[in-house]
């Protein structure tokens, strides 16, 4: 999926050095099975994923313990307290934190009784934002006592313009007002009150997405700060939660701010770009953390849709259509016994090609990289000595581009010349879109056809030997 125009924007920004102040890395020891792994942010806003107790809220909370608020009280203490049934010690968060084009290790340490590195933390205004353990309003205590006919409005604050614009944005509707108000019974209890069509309700009368994007938009975040989000997604449908990203990515661009979230929602993770998807699972070994991951890698880990027999792992869906296309002509009865997942990038394949040959996978699985990578421990190599989409375009140019027209149902002539210019194109990332848009086809079933007929008329059966043993060899067929 395209990286829509804000997020374009923020990487753009990014890589000019706009930002001066960023967490580049942290490291947890002693604390919650963290025996200390990295992690790192490698973009303005990061994405943590993982199934429930890997870690992922461990982490922002230490990375609010990392600085010092110029006004809140945050510390590590308030996160990872001592409690009558653990008493923590032996803990250590370090973190690499960069101030303008110098970047500094600071720590926080629990050796023993005490927490000592507080006085040498670097100031930065933090946000934390629990939004799961944001409550209807009706539920919070004492506020049920407000939701009475003779209580008044005493005070409110109108959202600005711009912040009623972003909120009808991401909620999807039009509101003529918004605002938080207290009443002549509490000054310190606020009421999001908005108005749509001419007709006003509160906070006992919005639903929970509502009032959490209420709440959340109200915030006077300062430039630079750091910005903590605990599932980020939490009642808000798939339409509100991509209009959400996108609205921090405009924040994060205009103010500098650096975001770290947390979620489980492929629509949030669909939105950022492959630098902002931090992967966190437990293995034998303690946690492991993957950088740079597909999103289907990241559902594959935290879902339970179906259970094949063995997992493979491929660079895209480019690589994966492919290798189903190999494994069909020699057993087509294979596939619904596999399950063919993208991880990202060739750096998280070579990761996983590591835990493979560590055997750190509790399922039978096996990593594949396409055939323009070096070989890897643990990975196996797509045929062909370049990237798939550079193998097959040239070797079917060489041969006139055969049976693909009839497969898909268009002109032989149209599909040629468009396949030819865009062999021209400079990368071969654009070469099946470019041809899928002018013949007026999927590019997923035109590169689909493609695969077939290379597979069927050009590729070597020991060329993919390899491939195909240790696939029957996991399912204990050969």
């Amino acid at each position: 999926m395209e990286l829509s125009r804000e997020m374009r924007k923020l990487e753009n920004s990014w890589e000019r050095g706009d930002f001066p102040k960023h967490l580049e890395w942290i490291e947890i020891k002693g604390i919650r099975g963290w025996a200390g792994e990295r992690v790192k942010f490698k973009f303005p806003i990061v994405a943590l994923v993982g199934e429930n107790g890997v870690g992922k809220s461990t982490i922002i909370q230490a990375a609010a313990s990392i600085y010092k608020d110029p006004v809140k009280t945050l510390f590590a203490s308030h996160f990872f307290p001592d409690t009558a049934w653990e008493e923590l010690t032996g803990i250590e968060i370090k973190s690499s934190v960069r101030e303008g084009n110098s970047s500094k290790i600071v720590s926080i340490r629990k050796p023993t009784t005490r927490w000592r590195g507080n006085e040498n933390r670097r100031e930065r205004k933090v946000e934390f934002l629990d939004l799961k353990r944001i409550q209807p309003i009706y539920a919070k205590p004492g506020y049920l006592r407000l939701a009475k006919r003779n209580v008044q409005e005493s005070e409110s604050e109108l959202f600005t313009d711009e912040q009623k614009g972003r909120f009808s944005t991401i909620i999807g509707k039009t509101y003529e007002t918004a605002k938080l108000s207290t009443t002549n019974l509490d000054s310190t209890r606020q009421v999001p009150v908005v108005s749509v069509s001419g007709y006003n309700y509160s906070g006992f009368h919005q639903g929970a997405g509502e009032s959490t994007i209420a709440n959340l938009i109200s915030l006077d975040i300062a430039p630079y700060s750091l910005v903590l989000i605990d599932e980020i997604e939490t009642s808000l449908h798939p339409r509100a939660q991509r209009r959400l990203i996108r609205d921090l990515a405009n924040i994060s661009r205009n103010k500098k701010i650096q975001l770290i979230i947390t979620t489980h929602s492929p629509y949030i993770l669909e939105e950022l770009p492959f630098a902002s998807r931090v992967y966190i699972f437990n293995d034998t070994n303690g946690k492991k953390v993957v950088d740079g991951i597909s999103v289907d890698f990241a559902l594959s880990k935290i879902d339970e849709g179906n259970y094949p027999e063995l997992d493979i792992y491929v660079e895209d869906d480019i690589s994966k259509i492919l290798l189903e296309e190999i494994i069909a002509k020699f057993n087509v009865d294979l596939l619904p016994r596999i399950s063919i997942v993208p991880y990202g990038s060739a750096s998280v394949g070579k990761s996983l090609g590591t835990m493979v040959s560590q055997g750190r996978f509790k399922k039978r699985t096996i990593v594949i990289l396409d055939g323009d990578q070096d070989p890897a421990p643990g990975c196996l190599l797509l045929p062909g000595d370049d990237a798939p989409e550079r193998v097959i375009f040239n070797s079917l140019k060489e041969i006139g581009w055969p049976d693909i027209a009839a497969i898909i149902n268009r002109s032989h002539s149209q599909l040629v010349n468009n396949a030819e210019h865009a062999i021209t194109l400079s990368s071969h990332h654009d070469w099946i879109k470019h041809v899928a848009d002018k013949v007026i086809v999927g590019g997923n079933e035109l590169w689909r056809a493609m695969s077939r007929v290379w597979v069927n008329r050009i590729m070597q059966e020991h060329e993919v030997e390899q491939i195909i043993g240790e696939i029957e060899e996991k399912l204990g067929q050969g």
